[in-house]
């Protein structure tokens, strides 16, 4: 059994990654379109080639964590040695510069850029962490329950302080504001990587004859069909996710008319996120998790699509509606991610090669493969139906923001649900792979 206080130091490793993490979800095209002046559309693009780009460097992250070799482990290291850095980079991509506007988009870019490259340096480590903590099927669940509800409290300091501290610290100046504030951001996150890598011990560990190539490791990981199947739910469900998160905002200010409410909105929706992740665990040890998982899918979807239907004066219905959607969406998180860690047992006892920073790297490939078509779609979609930021949209231009918060999300889940039904690993299956793996090392 792991105790409670690693547990809670694994989950600190989360809340870190997502005050990044949900700033850039909730806030960068916001900060750029409203404060750095960028147009929507350009933004759109940016989001999609930089992720593309980041994306890229997944499964490079994932083979070197997977060949590391130090006195601390494989996983742990890179969040002693990358705090640091990934809070510099942070603070850099969220500073406007004193620039002409077509040199802000350089800026931009680069900044950007180099801030996806440090989180993936450093988020995919700690997602392999997870997976080397334990190796029982049920305490996976318990330990990624701790992390994305401690992931999500991440979520609510973003979504509860952004926006009064960038108007704390900025005084009018949004600019400032926004630079002030995510130095404090960073600061916090630096000492939330360190507390995670003092209160983890990895307990899973390579087979001692193993030895193959990059390209070795691609074949083997490319035969999991298992994991073949997770990297399209999450394709899926980011894409769906990340759209309506991102368009939150801008359906709150300007369809529900109500810019004062977007603290408020955002941080009962995350709330609800964390409690539905700390429901996953009691859920998981009832139910099958797959079918668990494809029912909160099809629940999600269902609110989206009602979520159209709601006019623009019922706020308390919007709430309502947004709050259920982060509670069930995120009670499904937990059960994704310990699937993953159930695929590294299956690919090692189907391919004889164990590859856990290889499987968490390319299923993340997905997961921002999906984050950069739902941001760039969240901009080229704000740009297809002419939105102007700071003032009063048209008609039309509302009704393409509600269309784009609601019925295209729904879309996403779906899929997911679709694709999650030719997923085989149950618990009692995970169990039997994992008998037969102890039998043949020992």
């Amino acid at each position: 059994m792991i105790s409670v206080r690693e547990k809670i130091a694994y989950g600190l490793g989360d809340t870190a990654s997502n005050i990044i993490f949900q700033t850039v979800m909730m806030f960068l095209l916001l900060f750029y379109t409203d404060v750095m002046g960028l147009s929507p559309a350009a933004v759109g693009t940016m989001f999609l080639v930089v992720r593309l780009i980041d994306a890229i460097t997944d499964p490079l992250m994932g083979n070197l964590a997977d060949n590391t070799k130090s006195k601390w482990g494989q996983f742990r290291p890179y969040l002693l040695w990358l705090a640091f850095p990934f809070a510099i980079i942070s603070i850099l991509a969220f500073t406007t510069p004193d620039l002409p506007d077509d040199t802000k988009i350089i800026y931009a870019f680069v900044t950007y850029t180099l801030l996806m490259i440090a989180y993936t340096a450093i988020n995919i480590p700690y997602c392999a962490l997870g997976g080397v903590i334990t190796a029982d099927a049920k305490e996976r669940v318990t330990v990624q329950s701790y992390r994305f509800v401690f992931g999500m409290l991440g979520g609510v300091i973003v979504a509860a302080a952004t926006l009064p501290m960038v108007e704390f610290f900025g005084n009018g100046d949004s600019a400032k504001g926004y630079q002030m504030t995510m130095i404090a951001m960073s600061s916090l996150g630096l000492i939330l990587f360190l507390l995670c890598f003092l209160g983890t011990k990895e307990r899973v560990s390579l087979p001692e004859n193993q030895s193959s190539s990059f390209k070795e490791n691609l074949q083997s990981l490319w035969q999991n069909d298992q994991w073949r199947i997770l990297c399209m739910a999450a394709l899926f469900l980011l894409t769906g996710q990340v759209l309506r998160f991102t368009l939150a905002i801008y359906y709150v200010k300007y369809f529900l008319g109500r810019e004062d409410l977007i603290t408020s909105f955002l941080t009962l929706g995350v709330i609800a996120s964390m409690i539905g992740c700390a429901v996953a665990q009691p859920l998981a040890k009832r139910v099958c998790k797959i079918k668990a998982y494809i029912t909160l899918q099809v629940i999600s979807a269902t609110i989206c699509l009602f979520s159209f239907f709601i006019g623009e004066e019922q706020i308390v219905l919007a709430y309502i509606a947004f709050i259920a959607w982060k509670f069930f969406l995120d009670m499904a998180t937990p059960l994704l991610w310990a699937k993953m860690a159930d695929t590294i047992d299956y690919g090692h006892k189907k391919t004889g090669i164990r590859i856990t920073g290889m499987v968490y790297s390319g299923v993340i490939f997905f997961i921002k493969m999906g984050v950069a078509i739902g941001g760039a779609l969240a901009g080229w979609l704000l740009a297809f139906y002419n939105y102007q930021a700071d003032v009063a949209q048209t008609e039309a231009t509302k009704q393409g923001i509600l269309l784009s918060f609601t019925v295209l999300p729904a879309l996403g889940s779906f899929a997911v649900a679709w694709v999650m039904r030719k997923y085989t690993l149950t618990e009692q299956k995970v169990v039997k792979i994992q008998a037969q793996l102890s039998t043949t090392t020992s």
